[in-house]
């Protein structure tokens, strides 16, 4: 079929990579266009990802504070009941006016939503819904699909995905999270505090595997005093679904099975690539071992005027990685320059309290025989923390040990994913931890945390 219309630039994917980047062409004077064969705009993070589970931790966290700690603060609640479909409006309506307001943006930005899937079907060209259109780029952005275990079937009822956990339409009286990575222990403290009894199965010996390992301990010993039990080391062989799902869980290292029977299972073990259905092979776009489409520098694949950005190349899955990827590809393929440091992608899980992590472990710079320097401070030791009754965690500081550059920051405790991004901009303009120890910080804040933090690192912090 011939083609009916022609573009600068076509985005295959409306998530936050894709629409990022297709407004931000569309602003550099780009005629862009954006496929999504989702009936709304924003992708896995807006629709069933980031948005709506943020929805649902805030609101959780609300409903587990009236119910148990308002009158630590002395205020007294009676009769407070969980009213989960009312709950669950709420996220619905927070979803749909995000994707709303994209959809605004689109029009905003004079940006054609091509809404069906997207297909190669020819050098510079895409077909949606059987409609051909021709065009100067393409940029992949398709993002990522949930994976299972092996034997294990989701069927979204029983054995659930993110997706199907995000709908649940009443609490289960027992859950099994298997895998205690950022998405089993948000959806895992959801649900635990809306009443179910929460078991996280994890294969390695230790939660958030690649944060660091101090942090990851920390946030374990909390969330199991918030009632998150853990089997680590422990990996599920088999989980059926009856009545109730069975399960079957061996030592990773070999063993005795055991039986776990539950309501609920949620498998959250990771996501993978998705890039089915878009002609990638037909079009000779080359895949790594992973599934992942192989780009250089600059996003582009090894086949001319076809770019991928997101979870469907090499990096972490994180929808402000996608972003910023998206935003510097535009600008490349505007002329311009543009540029990311990976190791500069902060990472945060949204638990209560939250877990923060940017640059590098200490169990990476150990690895990579760099010499380094820490200053923790407690939020025990914090006036603002200890006025909002949340003293749990601490801040963490890593900095070279001869030249005091800051390597990394890992943070758990109150709003850590706010206080992060203080390092993520001082690390962006290679700040030493005196440089962070000297900037004024506002008081009683959490963010003098952070500045204690980086005093302790020349073994100097004022409140400790």
């Amino acid at each position: 079929m011939a083609a009916s219309t022609s573009y600068d630039l076509i985005v295959i994917g409306a998530g936050p990579g894709g629409y990022v980047c297709a407004i931000r062409a569309a602003q550099l004077g780009m005629k862009v266009a954006c496929v999504e064969k989702r009936e709304k705009l924003g992708g896995t993070c807006l629709n069933i990802g980031c948005i709506p589970s943020k929805a649902l931790l805030h609101a959780s966290e609300r409903f587990d504070g009236a119910q148990h700690h308002l009158k630590d603060l002395g205020i007294e609640v009676s009769g407070v009941k969980l009213d989960l479909k009312g709950m669950m409006n709420h996220k619905d309506k927070v979803v749909a006016d995000n994707t709303k307001g994209i959809e605004f943006l689109f029009k905003k930005n004079k940006i054609d939503w091509l809404k069906g899937e997207g297909k190669f079907v020819g050098k510079g060209q895409v077909s949606v819904n059987g409609t051909t259109y021709d065009t100067k780029n393409i940029v992949i952005a398709t993002g990522s699909d949930v994976v299972s275990l092996p034997g294990i079937v989701i069927d979204e009822k029983q054995i659930v995905s993110s997706t199907g956990a995000l709908t649940l339409e009443k609490v289960p009286e027992t859950m099994v999270v298997i895998g205690a990575g950022v998405i089993g222990l948000e959806l895992g403290s959801v649900w635990s505090r809306l009443g179910s009894k929460v078991t996280v199965i994890e294969y390695l010996d230790r939660i958030l595997p690649g944060m660091d390992n101090e942090v990851a301990k920390e946030a374990q010993k909390i969330l199991k005093k918030q009632g998150l039990d853990f089997k680590l080391a422990s990996k599920v062989t088999s989980a059926k679904a009856g009545k109730k799902v069975d399960l079957t869980v061996e030592p990773a290292a070999g063993g005795a099975a055991e039986n776990i029977s539950a309501d609920i299972v949620l498998v959250a073990v990771g996501r993978k690539p998705y890039v089915d259905g878009l002609g990638v092979k037909e079009a000779g776009v080359a895949l790594d071992e992973r599934g992942r489409i192989k780009t250089d520098g600059h996003f582009k694949t090894n086949v001319e005027g076809i770019y991928a950005i997101g979870d469907v190349i090499i990096g972490p899955m994180l929808a402000h990685k996608a972003e910023d990827e998206g935003v510097v590809l535009a600008e490349m393929l505007a002329g311009q320059s543009g540029h990311i440091d990976y190791n500069l992608i902060p990472g945060v899980v949204y638990t209560f309290p939250e877990i923060a992590s940017v640059g590098k472990t200490e169990e990476q710079l150990k690895t990579d025989g760099v010499e380094y320097k820490i200053g923790k401070f407690p939020f025990m030791a914090n006036g603002r923390a200890r006025a909002m009754n949340a003293t749990e965690g601490f801040v963490k500081i890593i900095a070279d040990a001869k030249t005091d550059k800051v390597l990394g920051c890992h943070i758990v405790g109150p709003e850590a994913g706010t206080l992060i991004a203080e390092i993520v901009i001082a690390m962006e303009f290679g700040a030493s931890a005196e440089d962070v120890a000297r900037t004024c910080h506002a008081h009683p804040t959490l963010e003098e945390a952070t500045k204690e933090a980086a005093l302790a690192v020349h073994g100097r912090p004022i409140h400790i």
